[in-house]
């Protein structure tokens, strides 16, 4: 085990410092070591930060011995500790200025195997998600899970973007991280608490917060956790959001750390694509319009679950491929894919057939997974579809 002091002293300095990080990092960096601070006298404190500094009477050895008590009560659970300075911190979150002094990590999988996979990529976006933003978002991480390098997926655990982005990474058998809010002992929002467990229970997965245990799930604390989401990762993907919000924050984050973004592309009068536009627009992201070149602008080398067969090759295998239905049902999907929110009525229409045939047709398409059909009778790719 790594020097428990060490730990210890640096538990300490992430509570103190928790919303300004930059100057405790700055004094391990001077000092060498999280333990020195600790030891330097009410002067030396005055010398380094200044005589009327806030942080004068918080940096006392008495600090340390609590931090410590705290790390003895989490030996005996599923939650760890890493500080900057160990060994099993994870080395892309090292790299940016703002870098949390420590993490908790709830996990069964041991630290330092946790932050091996790479690329780490971050699927973030609104809570207020659309059939459309739902769509890309497990299209997106689907995609990203099929090739070769199988990248672990981060999020931050939210309703919505972050809910899908977890659970589709889960089906498809590649980790994610839910970078959390609270204290690692809390699951917010409580509706999630059934699915962070089986989270955490999963190879290669965990639940990630600076926050000590205790905190509660206020809306400041949210602010701070995106800077890990994207200090975490090697890329930042947004899939909806307004013009101000957690997810144009965490992006704009990942550019200052000179981390790649795209953002997926919408209607300039959805405000839910609003920020996206905006990105794109500011050169911040790259516009997401296809899977395959996001792999492929990932250096992302694309493995035989990549290589799927076309929309025609897929419902002729499904429905025969010298049939009237499938030749319909071919235009129909074609139509639906370059068209995204077509109706029923818009459908029969282009396809020259009446509506009861349309809506049988789609009808079948729906049962088998290749389009979807909202109340308003508007039609959408299905997830039988990459």
């Amino acid at each position: 085990m790594e020097n428990f002091e060490e730990k210890a002293s640096l538990c300490a300095l992430n509570r103190i410092f928790g919303f300004d990080p930059k100057v405790a990092l700055a004094l391990i960096s001077h000092l060498g070591s999280a333990a020195e601070v600790f030891r330097l006298s009410p002067e030396d404190i005055d010398c380094l930060l200044g005589p009327h500094s806030k942080y004068r009477d918080l940096i006392v050895p008495s600090a340390v011995d609590q931090a410590a008590e705290e790390l003895h009560r989490l030996g005996s659970s599923d939650i760890h500790f890493t500080g900057w300075t160990e060994s099993d911190y994870p080395d892309r979150l090292k790299e940016c200025p703002d870098a949390p002094v420590g993490l908790y990590v709830r996990t069964t999988t041991p630290l330092e195997n946790l932050w091996k996979p790479s690329p780490t990529i971050a699927v973030v976006g609104t809570r207020d998600i659309s059939p459309y933003g739902k769509e890309w978002c497990e299209k997106t991480v689907r995609g990203l899970a099929a090739g070769g390098s199988r990248p672990a997926i981060v999020s931050g655990l939210a309703l919505g973007t972050d809910f899908y982005a977890h659970r589709t990474a889960i089906e498809e058998g590649v980790p994610t991280i839910g970078v959390m809010a609270t204290g690692p002992e809390a699951i917010y929002p409580w509706r999630h608490r059934e699915f962070a467990e089986r989270l955490y229970h999963t190879e290669g997965c965990a639940l990630v917060t600076d926050y000590p245990p205790g905190t509660a799930p206020l809306a400041i604390h949210f602010l701070r956790r995106n800077r890990i989401i994207a200090g975490l990762s090697d890329a930042t993907i947004l899939i909806e959001s307004k013009i101000k919000g957690g997810g144009m924050m965490t992006s704009r984050l990942a550019f200052s750390y000179d981390r790649d973004v795209y953002a997926l592309p919408g209607r300039v009068d959805d405000t839910r694509s609003q920020g996206c536009n905006f990105l794109i627009k500011s050169k911040i992201a790259e516009p997401l319009t296809s899977v395959s070149e996001l792999l492929e602008s990932l250096g992302m080398e694309t493995g035989t679950k990549d290589k799927k067969m076309s929309d025609k090759e897929m419902i002729a295998r499904k429905y025969g491929s010298d049939t009237e239905f499938t030749a319909q049902a071919i235009a129909a999907v074609s139509l639906i894919r370059h068209e995204r929110g077509i109706t029923l009525e818009e459908l029969a229409e282009k396809l020259t057939v009446s509506y009861s045939k349309v809506a049988q047709l789609t009808g079948a398409l729906e049962m088998d997974g290749f389009i979807c059909v909202d109340l308003l009778q508007r039609c959408s790719i299905g997830k039988n579809i990459q």
